[in-house]
């Protein structure tokens, strides 16, 4: 199987350590092509690590033959972990819930410190706050 890919819009970001540009994906008489293969041609064509790619966004288009989407080279891994949503990063499987995150209890005891917060009127409703953010903790 036959794949090419194009790069355009090629933009250099120091700022977030990457390279960003959208792809295009040429792939005459398939269906389309993995978002692996994808990482690995461009691992390959820019001299990087595949670990730290991110490719999203790909569109066939009608008819078929071409697909687009936007890749994000980043320089290390670890300015991918800082740099890139949380949703991306657990797509890869490099995030995962900390402890801490414990689901509907921990959120109704914010909500039930919140409510009593609301309650009380004046100087009283800082210190309340403060007790409030301590027991959610």
């Amino acid at each position: 199987m036959s794949v090419t890919l194009r790069t355009r819009k090629f933009i250099r970001n120091p700022l977030l350590k990457r390279r960003q540009m959208i792809v295009e994906v040429v792939h005459p008489g398939s269906a389309g092509c993995s978002k692996k293969d994808i990482t690995d041609k461009l691992a390959e064509k820019f001299k990087a690590k595949a670990d730290s790619i991110v490719v999203f966004g790909f569109q066939s288009k009608f008819g078929g033959g071409r697909t687009t989407g936007f890749a994000l080279v980043y320089d290390n891994a670890d300015a991918m972990k800082k740099f890139e949503p949380r949703y991306r990063l657990k797509r890869l499987g490099l995030w995962e819930r900390p402890k801490h995150f414990s689901g509907a209890e921990n959120r109704k005891g914010i909500k039930e410190a919140k409510n009593r917060q609301k309650k009380i009127r004046g100087t009283g409703r800082s210190i309340a706050k403060k007790k409030a953010k301590r027991s959610a903790e």
